[in-house]
């Protein structure tokens, strides 16, 4: 019996939905020599927790940032691990109220390790809260209301806070300065999302040729998530056809069939590039109507396809508008027209994908308004 990707979830959108989670728990690494890529985040982190293990104390409090799909629930449970620790696990959404907080820090036993997914969206009493809990382990149990309400301090035993972000830029100053470490998750290479991959396969007990472990690697957006998705898939396509071991034709042969082409593309990034360059001329065209056009709300746009699209260079996000670049035209197998050509300043193709995002430069001395 195979397994089947939800129809309302794009296949190589970077969030999880509940069948990622449950293989994702089965095929996660158990401590860092196993975890693939991140380098340097990996040595660091390494050196943070046996300095605290020589010392005999929890480690410091740790900040992973990146994007989604990157192994930040998977370094907060090697931490755990590592440190031969207990793990509690919970979100910032789960945590609007200062109580909240206070009850699983009350909870906590000394040494544990507390896992708080999307910090950024904590509420702004329950991050106060934090603030003395993770400086001082202590927190200010609030008794009584009105002018009888009293402060009760609360000891806690010394924990270890792992943080999670994918938008570190909305975390306070305060509450960013009391991690005693900080890691950036950076996106994998093909090489690291091929380890990844032939890791996965082993442990899904698959016969898999190398040449498909690239295919696969190459349409993974540099994200391991994805990569073990898609292998998931190309293995669902392999029971099917009968096939035993799977070659990059038969990879290939699959992902096609999925819709995801050689560069990670799906049918939505597709959808939004020959909107832009067929109907709008490349662009500058604004959000909303560009989602118009391609029949989906503008939130799906901008948080699904616009960050691949920009990291890929095929899109930029100006003053005036999204337009369409040079590698956009090519990937859809299409010629720029001179004209069109001519009026893209030339540094839109000199700067990193990133730099477009919201940038108030030269480009809006060429941007037309939005059609």
């Amino acid at each position: 019996m195979t397994d089947h990707h939800p129809e309302d979830v794009p296949l190589v959108a970077p969030a999880a939905d509940p069948e990622d989670r449950a293989v994702e728990a089965a095929l996660r690494p158990k401590n860092l020599d196993d975890f693939v890529g991140q380098k340097r985040v990996r040595r660091q982190l390494s050196l943070v927790l046996e300095a605290s293990r020589l010392r005999g104390r929890s480690a410091d409090h740790v900040l992973l940032s990146g994007p989604p799909g990157l192994g930040k629930t998977t370094l907060a449970m090697i931490i755990a691990a590592e440190m031969n620790a207990p793990l509690r696990i919970t979100s910032g959404p789960a945590i609007q109220h200062a109580g909240d907080l206070a009850a699983i820090l009350s909870s906590l036993t000394e040494g544990e390790v507390l896992f708080l997914d999307e910090i950024h969206r904590m509420s702004r009493p329950a991050e106060e809260m934090l603030y003395m809990a993770m400086e001082d382990f202590r927190v200010d149990i609030i008794v009584g209301k009105g002018p009888g309400a009293t402060a009760i301090p609360l000891e806690l035993p010394p924990f270890t806070l792992v943080g999670a972000t994918t938008r570190a830029g909305l975390l306070p100053g305060p509450l960013r300065d009391r991690f005693g470490f900080t890691g950036h998750l950076e996106f994998y290479s093909t090489e690291e999302l091929e380890l990844v991959l032939r890791r996965s396969a082993m442990l899904m007990d698959m016969k898999v040729s190398s040449a498909s472990f690239a295919e696969i690697a190459g349409r993974s957006r540099g994200t391991p998530r994805i990569a073990n998705r898609l292998l998931r898939r190309v293995r669902d396509w392999a029971l099917v056809h009968g096939v035993d071991l799977i070659d990059a034709r038969s990879a290939s042969a699959a992902l096609d069939m999925y819709e995801v082409d050689a560069r990670g593309l799906d049918r939505l990034d597709r959808s939004v590039l020959t909107a832009l360059i067929t109907k709008f001329n490349g662009g500058p065209v604004g959000l909303s109507t560009l989602a118009i056009a391609v029949g989906e709300e503008p939130e799906t746009v901008e948080t699904v396809a616009e960050p691949y699209l920009v990291r890929e260079g095929m899109l930029g996000r100006t003053p005036r508008g999204r337009i369409a670049t040079a590698a956009a035209w090519k990937h859809l197998g299409l010629v720029m027209p001179a004209t069109v050509a001519a009026a893209m300043p030339e540094d839109l193709f000199s700067v990193a994908p990133e730099d477009l995002m919201g940038s108030e430069s030269a480009i809006d001395s060429w941007a037309r308004p939005d059609p």
